[in-house]
């Protein structure tokens, strides 16, 4: 069975196929998935979805590019919403300093505003983090006792190894398979399988041999072998670790019982 911890099947991409698409996925083995809320009207669409499809799991929260009009109210709706049945996460919240906005101390207020709620609600979180490697774990480190995965890793495997110390996983997606992808190929090898997710972040970060095509679960196989490539050990060994790890982070199964 293979886990995906991170997918946007909300996204547009899916529209014309979402149903069979998801419908195949289950049929080949891969389930659960959880589907990521970005913003409050794709948190409602990610629920919505969840509650269609069996295998399908929900996380809710804001994406730092979309967190400029955020309220108060917002975070209360969140909170209501975290228990939903379905509702297995916060997120993807964090920062993104590529772009000049939103302000950062506007994305670090509601950055920190939803990681309360995590605490509050008492679910994990999912972080985005890009170009702000030293604020988001300066952030982090003050919520102690806070679980989750720092998706779709890109920084250093030193950086890596702090989050593993305090409990987190990494997320590791298509771009593990890439040729330029050697600064994750090195965390790979340097922290635990046990702290590994495996995550496509589709339809976005195909995986090669799919490089710039609209990415999908399916294509998950292809990580897993790259990962046991740079692990050395077999894909079965990786497969199962990946999908133990990601049912102890959000607590469901494939065959939708909680543990």
């Amino acid at each position: 069975m293979i886990f995906e911890t991170h997918a946007h099947y909300d996204d547009p991409a899916f529209d014309r196929d979402r149903d069979r698409l998801l419908a195949l996925l289950k049929d080949e083995g891969i389930a659960p998935i959880v589907n990521i809320g970005a913003s409050i009207e794709s948190t409602k669409s990610t629920v919505e979805l969840a509650h269609r499809y069996d295998h399908v799991y929900a996380a809710i929260g804001v994406h730092p590019s979309d967190c400029g009009d955020l309220t108060e109210n917002d975070i209360e709706w969140l909170k209501d919403l975290s228990s939903d049945e379905k509702v297995v996460a916060i997120g993807e919240i964090g920062l993104d300093y590529h772009y000049d906005e939103p302000d950062r101390e506007i994305q670090k207020k509601w950055f920190i505003r939803q990681l309360e709620l995590a605490r509050e609600t008492s679910l994990p979180i999912v972080v985005h983090s890009r170009d702000a490697a030293q604020d988001t774990y300066e952030i982090i480190k003050d919520f102690r006792g806070l679980r989750g995965v720092i998706h779709c890793f890109s920084y250093s495997a030193e950086l890596a190894r702090e989050y593993v110390k305090m409990g987190y996983y990494i997320g590791v997606g298509g771009v593990v398979t890439f040729k330029n992808g050697r600064k994750l190929h090195e965390v790979v090898k340097e922290i635990p399988l046990e702290s590994i997710v495996v995550e496509t972040d589709a339809p976005y970060l195909s995986p090669e041999p799919y490089r710039g095509r609209r990415n999908s679960s399916a294509f998950i196989p292809y990580i897993i072998e790259r990962i046991a490539d740079l692990k050395n050990v077999s894909y079965e060994t990786v497969e199962r670790a990946l999908y133990d790890n990601a049912t102890d982070l959000y607590k469901v199964r494939a065959d939708g019982q909680t543990c």
